[in-house]
């Protein structure tokens, strides 16, 4: 130590995520695919029906639904981002059991969303809510902070324009989600104002090549762009 200064002794949360995070990077290779959606046809969707969600169904409409919902047709479509590494066998997971980060003053936790593949789109945003409502007012259970089988981590509410997340272990991959902000975009040949998003896939290249992350990522874009699912 030296110069002005103030020495905090971790939390346990703290020394638990700590350890956490120099174990995941110990053990998986960690690759980058980055990738961007045009997100203007859901946040014109959201813009207009936030208000009668919420009255209808009393959760808030946020964009993390939309993005666990892309991730289930993702997964679905490429299980091996949907696995374990145990040894030398890779475990397909048959359930999508989606970890969600949730921020807190005290440190970082990860609630998971069992069974996303199975619930609708109210389903999601209740289930998403509920998690992270719980999450920072410590009410969650044990179990429900286990047997995640991919995460997803949300930097863009804070302005962060993109991340290149720690995987979760022991999931093999985790999508950070960037700020959603309007960029000039070209769109056959002309220049258009769009709301834009990156996306960030962290894979373990164990179990996980570049060509599947990228068409998970594929995928996952397609989703979001192509949104046809009514919501109300």
């Amino acid at each position: 130590y030296f110069g002005g200064y103030e020495a905090r002794p971790m939390s346990a949360m703290r020394q638990r995520i700590a350890e956490h995070m120099v174990i995941s990077k110990r053990v998986s290779p960690h690759v980058y695919s980055v990738d961007e959606a045009d997100m203007t046809g859901i946040v014109k969707l959201r813009e207009r029906s936030k208000g009668e969600f919420e009255s209808r169904y009393g959760t808030k409409l946020t964009y993390m639904p939309f993005f666990v919902r892309a991730c289930v047709e993702g997964l679905s479509a490429f299980p091996t981002v949907n696995a374990s590494v145990d040894g030398t066998t890779i475990v397909l997971h048959r359930e999508l059991n989606i970890g969600i980060a949730v921020a807190l003053d005290w440190g970082l936790i990860v609630p998971v969303l069992k069974n996303a593949e199975e619930k609708n789109f109210l389903g999601l945003a209740r289930g998403v809510n509920d998690l992270a409502e719980r999450a920072r007012a410590k009410k969650l259970k044990p179990e429900e902070v286990q047997e995640s089988t991919f995460s997803i981590t949300n930097p863009g509410i804070y302005g962060g324009l993109m991340g290149l997340p720690v995987i979760n272990q022991p999931n093999v991959a985790i999508l950070g989600i960037g700020a959603i902000e309007k960029r000039p975009v070209v769109i056959d040949d002309a220049i258009a104002i769009r709301s834009m998003v990156y996306l960030t896939l962290s894979y373990d290249h164990r179990a996980v090549d570049g060509a599947t992350a990228h068409q998970f990522m594929a995928k996952v874009k397609s989703a979001l762009e192509g949104w046809s699912e009514e919501i109300l």
